[in-house]
């Protein structure tokens, strides 16, 4: 019952977010402060995981098809699918989810559990759209873009890891991404992504903005949010591939 219990609050949480606004600017500007603050503040951790895991691709595809049977455009075909299909969107989502999730349930729920949201409350402005809105509108905007940015910089790790560890040519390296290239594989992870940036924002706010107690209770809130968060992740990436890909 439990289960029930939460979908149930999650989705009447979700039809006061999405609530007409009180003050429009009031709402564009916090949307302009989350996009920085979750957005763009994670793309030093998006670049330099996608260079290193696209590294790591290319030299194991190196290994694994160590065979005079095998072209060498296979390497960086399978890296550059590997990165669209699933590394930069599915396993980069839930390496978001740890650090914008927790970082949205902490926010909130520390300003619930120091009575912040009940002030706003108080002042008659809907806490729930002012404070969740912004943020699940900011991390859907940022995550195709962050998703094209991984999606770059695996290809040139796996192109300088490829070349400096000798297991491919930089023109074989470049053949590779280029043959059997479908762009609908491209479109196919972005709509992943408009719905793991949703879940992202909006799970892990569920969390926060209902936690009761002080600040060891706001730990244990970032924790199951982020769970629970790569679950729902994980299981929408199943459900998405199954309608998409067939």
């Amino acid at each position: 019952m439990g289960f029930f219990f939460h979908v149930g609050r999650y989705f009447l949480m979700l039809k006061r977010v999405f609530a007409k606004p009180e003050k429009h600017k009031m709402y564009i500007k916090q949307l302009f402060h989350e996009i920085d603050n979750l957005g763009v503040n994670s793309v030093g951790i998006v670049v330099i995981i996608s260079i290193f895991i696209g590294g790591i691709m290319t030299i194991q595809y190196a290994y694994s098809m160590a065979n005079p049977l095998y072209p060498t455009t296979l390497i960086g075909l399978g890296t550059r699918d590997t990165l669209l299909l699933e590394f930069s969107s599915t396993i980069l989502a839930l390496i978001l989810a740890g650090k914008i999730g927790s970082n949205i349930t902490s926010e909130i729920g520390t300003m619930r559990v120091t009575e912040q949201i009940d002030s706003l409350e108080i002042m008659g402005v809907n806490s729930t759209s002012y404070l969740i809105l912004p943020k699940v509108i900011a991390v859907v905007f940022i995550f195709p873009f962050l998703y094209i940015l991984s999606v770059f910089f695996g290809l040139l790790g796996g192109l300088v890891t490829g070349s400096l560890a000798g297991v491919i040519t930089m023109q074989q390296y470049l053949e590779g991404i280029q043959w059997l290239f479908i762009p609908y594989y491209v479109t196919f992870s972005i709509i992943k992504m408009f719905v793991f940036g949703f879940l992202v924002a909006s799970v892990p706010a569920y969390f926060g903005y209902y936690v009761h107690g002080g600040a060891l209770e706001v730990g244990k809130a970032s924790t199951k949010a982020v769970v629970n968060t790569n679950i729902l992740i994980l299981f929408f990436d199943l459900i998405l591939t199954r309608l998409l890909l067939t």
